[in-house]
């Protein structure tokens, strides 16, 4: 799946142009490489995105095209005691 379609359906990011934004600016890694929308997140991958002077950090548990909202945040596992904005 592609990280920005990922960032919105886990809803790290509320919407899909925000997410391509954030990627476009060099704003978002996977596994430590700068990334752009398009590329490819797969489970056991750790996303870094950077915000001000800060970084959330978390780790792909699942990939799924669909999730209810409550069901949302079981797609990923926070890092480091970071927080999702």
């Amino acid at each position: 799946m592609r990280i920005d379609k990922y960032l919105k359906v886990s809803r790290v990011v509320k919407r899909r142009t925000v997410a391509n934004e954030v990627c476009s600016a060099g704003r978002v890694l996977i596994n430590d490489k700068v990334v752009k929308p398009g590329a490819e997140v797969k489970t056991g991958d750790i996303v870094t995105i950077r915000f001000g002077n800060g970084e959330t950090r978390f780790r792909v548990l699942a990939i799924k095209e669909t999730v209810r909202k409550e069901e949302a945040s079981e797609m990923y596992e926070l890092l480091e005691g970071t927080e999702v904005e």
